[in-house]
């Protein structure tokens, strides 16, 4: 990883010198437009994470959960009715389609450790685990807060235009992701 980052370092410092870039000014400015947007997400974040506790506790992510349980028991046929791992999951999924990926961290490092205890603590990834990692990379979002946020940090003229298309990328993606586990886990099975 370093050697990745000190490559596109150098590289940056190449261009800008042949690009007649000034670098120190670019340096500076994207300096600041980072401290901007943590502290643009310093005040949309505690929000939104408040906010998803609230939900829990009115019983309000145990209902999308509910809702959700039917395509969750297709998708990890592995797990057992009722394990704490599907609540887990359905909360992580819950979270990251309104667009908390922040807030659904926990419930999805909850859901690994409690996948990785079916699985034996085995050091090989059940299929359940894989699905999950698919699944909560590509995450269906329906609402992007922190894409609306850093739009708005930089100036859209309309920020919320990226809605729609968040949740059409987000869909195919977690499809594909979803179609090709599933064909991976076929072929897995053949071969054995």
């Amino acid at each position: 990883m370093n050697i990745l980052w000190g490559s596109m370092i150098i590289i940056g410092v190449i261009y800008s010198f042949f690009n007649g870039v000034p670098l120190t000014e670019a340096v500076i400015s994207s300096g600041k437009d980072a401290v901007d947007m943590a502290i643009t997400m310093l005040g949309i974040v505690p929000i939104w994470c408040g906010m998803l506790n609230i939900a829990e506790k009115a019983g309000i992510t145990a209902g999308i959960s509910k809702i959700l349980d039917p395509a969750v028991g297709r998708l990890f046929p592995e797990i057992p009715k009722g394990h704490k791992s599907l609540e887990y999951i359905s909360s992580n999924i819950t979270a990251n389609m309104l667009g908390l990926g922040w807030a659904a961290t926990p419930s999805g490092v909850e859901a690994m450790k409690s996948l990785s205890e079916l699985n034996g603590k085995s050091a090989e990834a059940s299929a359940s685990m894989r699905m999950f990692m698919v699944i909560n990379m590509s995450s269906v979002q329906l609402i992007t807060i922190n894409i609306i946020a850093y739009r708005s940090n930089f100036s859209s003229d309309s920020p919320s235009e990226i809605i729609l298309p968040g949740i059409a990328a987000t869909v195919i993606s977690t499809a594909v992701g979803i179609i090709a586990v599933k064909l991976c886990e076929r072929r897995v099975k053949k071969c054995r």
